[in-house]
């Protein structure tokens, strides 16, 4: 049986684990992983709008891995529409990217259930072989957090250089072009940031569980014995 300290390390990697999961899921189907402002560009070239007139032609606009919505102001008030990645906008994206950083997240979730599954068998008792023990435990962490890694990394570079928010505001708009005013990371992306971090805090807790710490042993006091307590 491991010991009261270790069984707490433990139960503490375990929970994270399936809090990492938890997030992970629910990332994956929000719609809120990046919003951002669009101008209608078209609209206002064709009235030479000015700086007062410009906001009768921003809208705005949100999306995640599945779906997504915006709003469009082309001069004649706001007009919102949902929109779905797949299966036709997939098309217009970066598809093999996009299916990439989906693919991560999804073994990334396997990794995590894995994870918490050995987190508690470490906690119940001491395995026999190094796989399922501290070992495995920390080659699970580090390849759940490193496929979360890729997955948040493969987006900001679908955002930032195959400019995927421009992409998904013209998708289909044949007359309009929307240029990007401003884009940003939404909680989505955050959470997916903080569930490779507590893969992280995992490995912490892993390593300081091999960590033998010294025990502490109470000090005996001598007892002398002199002449005069024999006599007694």
């Amino acid at each position: 049986m491991p010991g009261c300290f270790k069984k707490t390390l433990f139960t503490l990697a375990s929970l994270i684990s399936f809090v990492s999961f938890i997030l992970i899921v629910v990332a994956m189907g929000t719609p809120k992983w990046m919003t951002g402002r669009i101008l209608c560009k078209t609209g206002a070239d064709l009235v030479n709008a000015t700086d007062p007139e410009l906001v009768k032609f921003i809208g705005e606009i949100y999306y995640g891995l599945f779906r997504g919505g915006k709003i469009r102001q082309c001069g004649l008030g706001g007009r919102r529409s949902k929109f779905t990645i797949f299966p036709h906008m997939v098309k217009k994206l970066n598809t093999g990217l996009h299916v990439m950083i989906i693919m991560f997240l999804c073994v990334a979730i396997c990794f995590s259930l894995v994870s918490f599954g050995f987190c508690i068998l470490n906690a119940i008792k001491v395995p026999y072989r190094a796989i399922k023990g501290p070992a495995g435990v920390c080659l699970w962490n580090f390849l759940a957090g490193g496929f979360v890694v890729l997955a948040v990394t493969g987006f900001m570079a679908a955002v930032k250089l195959h400019h995927l928010t421009e992409r998904i505001a013209n998708f289909r708009e044949n007359v309009f072009r929307f240029v990007i005013l401003e884009e940003r990371f939404e909680d989505c992306f955050w959470i997916c940031v903080a569930s490779a971090t507590g893969h992280a805090v995992n490995l912490l807790l892993i390593a300081i569980s091999g960590i033998n710490f010294p025990k502490i042993k109470p000090k005996t006091e001598e007892v002398n014995v002199t002449a005069e307590d024999i006599m007694y």
